[in-house]
């Protein structure tokens, strides 16, 4: 029945577009993984370094040792379910994927299931990622991430001895959970199965990496501190190791080990080309240091933006762990940051609103604009920044993206009840 359930989420053939990445030398720190297959002697090696890089969320790395791999054995069936597991790139981002994206997806997934592989472990990994893409002009994303977490479930409960099969379920459960459940079932499900594998797993670098996802609420946040403070250890040469920490560290207060955190990532990620991943880190920093007063470092982080800026390409969808959401989102977070934390309601009343595919990002500047013109008296302008918010929300609400909508919202009615 488990087969089965699986095997139905198999797709249809299109058109794709695999991302194209750049090498760099095998010596680099991205922890221990062993992804047992079928593959041939160097081929299961080129799969190993994928898996590592893909724990990180090193998409379009990932992908290019996966090439690697069926490069070297053609037969590696397998393959093609890391370069379709990459295509979704960050399970966490809350918004819609991009509609290219899912076709490539969703293509890769059938040459994978169309080539086959060697074992039926390995054809089951292929079928469960399939469910991702899986009918998706008439699906919507969340009903495919939980008919992907069922899927991943059978694979877990089939194949017990495998430990990145629980960890990949595990991603799954925290990936798909409810945003309104505040009882947080699904997170401390995941945490529970990642925590008793890192025991075993100390240097896995998904290990790290996933708890610290998984309890990133504030409720929870103390649980992932451990692994926060490990997981650039484990993984020092990955930009996303190197920010993920300052999650846990934000949460908790720690904003001085969150600027160190930043400070390297931001580095790194400029080191690899991957600008959205240093718009977040940067994001992420400047908040850190306004926390603590330190806002002559803020500003010189705010007045770095527009050079950032200029080397952002939207257009690239898959890389690291930063999407081009990501980017948006730091443009218009750090100004937004930058005015409201300091109370300068001029400065945030005169900021301008930039359009991008996700409106949500757009909605952050409204916020700020409205904020500061309510706090200055400029009644009339803080509800004109309120409509424009509303107008944003219904957007979102148009598109699916009801998440979105939801702080939108809460983003109008604050800035209506201070005017």
């Amino acid at each position: 029945m488990q087969n089965r359930v699986l095997f139905a989420c198999l797709l249809v053939l299109g058109t794709s577009s695999i991302a194209e990445g750049h090498t760099r030398a095998s010596s680099e720190k991205l922890g221990t993984v062993h992804f047992a297959t079928s593959c041939g002697e160097t081929a299961q090696q080129e799969v190993d370094r994928a898996v590592a890089l893909l724990h990180s969320f090193e998409f379009s790395r990932a992908i290019d040792k996966f090439n690697a791999a069926l490069r070297d054995d053609p037969t590696c069936g397998i393959a093609y379910w890391g370069i379709a597991l990459s295509h979704w790139s960050n399970p966490f981002a809350p918004e819609s994927k991009d509609k290219n994206q899912l076709q490539a997806g969703r293509v890769i997934a059938e040459v994978g299931a169309t080539t086959g592989a060697k074992t039926e472990r390995e054809r089951v990994y292929i079928a469960a990622v399939s469910c991702l893409y899986a009918n998706f002009e008439n699906t919507t994303q969340r009903s495919r991430l939980l008919a992907y977490r069922d899927a991943m479930e059978s694979l877990a409960a089939q194949y017990p001895s495998d430990h990145e099969a629980q960890i990949f379920y595990s991603l799954a459960i925290s990936a798909s959970e409810d945003p309104a459940d505040k009882a947080y079932a699904g997170r401390l499900k995941a945490g529970a199965i990642l925590e008793k594998l890192l025991q075993k797993e100390p240097n896995h670098p998904g290990l790290a990496h996933y708890i610290i996802h998984t309890y990133d609420v504030p409720a929870l946040a103390g649980r992932a501190l451990g692994a926060a403070q490990r997981y650039s250890e484990i993984a020092p040469d990955s930009p996303h190791a190197l920010h993920m920490p300052s999650h846990t560290f934000t949460r908790m207060g720690y904003w001085q080990d969150s600027i160190k955190s930043n400070i390297a990532a931001a580095a790194a990620a400029k080191r690899d080309a991957e600008t959205a991943e240093e718009l977040h880190a940067s994001d992420y920093e400047v908040y850190a240091y306004l926390q603590t007063g330190q806002d002559e470092a803020a500003q010189r982080v705010l007045n770095s933006l527009p050079e950032i800026t200029s080397r952002f390409d939207p257009n690239k969808v898959i890389g690291g762990a930063g999407s081009p959401s990501v980017g948006y989102f730091a443009i218009a977070a750090i100004p937004a940051r930058y005015a409201l934390e300091r109370g300068d309601w001029k400065q945030a009343a005169q900021l301008t609103p930039r359009k991008t595919p996700f409106p949500y990002t757009e909605a952050m500047t409204w916020f700020a604009r409205g904020l500061g013109a309510a706090r200055l008296g400029e009644v009339q302008a803080a509800y004109d920044s309120a409509k424009s918010l509303q107008e944003v929300r219904e957007r979102l609400l148009k598109s699916g993206e009801d998440y979105w909508a939801l702080q939108v919202e809460i983003q109008g009615r604050e800035v209506r009840a201070w005017a």
